[in-house]
């Protein structure tokens, strides 16, 4: 069953509260309320006062339980804009838009919920079938560094260039 709950001419703009609307699509209620609780912007708080009114419906109107609800759909619209006016140089005035916003939170029963330790069996299981297909990993080795204070230059052998006299098989030996 779903249950829902509306929001309506809240003071921000709906690009502001759709960021935080998006985060919590899908999320089991509990989860989304501890996401929107340490969320550091004001869309946070208008968000938390609707899904606690969306739960209490819930609960009250359709006698659902809090723990088997799940944020199936939270959506952000456009309300009424306020237009003001600003004076400006030489006498003339610039428009200030002061725009509002509608939340809504729709809930339901019907979607399974996801715990972490589920997620974590299903991905387990591909990766053990990769493991037995990988061969062992090439190590390359890595040459010993001395403990000096002042490490020595190491002079590599010069080669000679093959002379017209040397052939080139005997340089390759």
């Amino acid at each position: 069953m779903q249950v829902s709950s509306t929001l309506r001419y809240a003071k921000i703009s709906a690009f502001k509260v759709r960021e935080v609307t998006r985060a919590i699509q899908g999320l089991p209620v509990s989860a989304a309320l501890d996401l929107v609780a340490f969320s550091p912007k004001k869309a946070a708080g208008l968000i938390a006062k609707t899904l606690k009114s969306a739960v209490a419906n819930a609960e009250n109107n359709a006698n659902l339980r809090v723990e088997g609800l799940v944020v199936k759909e939270a959506t952000v619209g456009e309300g009424p804009t306020q237009k003001r006016m600003m004076p400006r140089a030489r006498g003339s005035g610039s428009r200030i838009l002061k725009r509002s916003s509608h939340i809504r939170i729709i809930l339901t029963d019907e979607i399974e919920i996801k715990t972490r330790e589920k997620k974590k069996q299903q991905k387990k299981k591909p990766k053990k079938a990769i493991a037995k297909k990988k061969e062992e990993p090439i190590v390359e080795e890595k040459p010993e560094i001395k403990s000096e204070a002042a490490p020595e230059k190491v002079e590599a052998p010069i080669e000679e260039a093959p002379t017209e006299e040397a052939p080139l098989e005997e340089v390759k030996e």
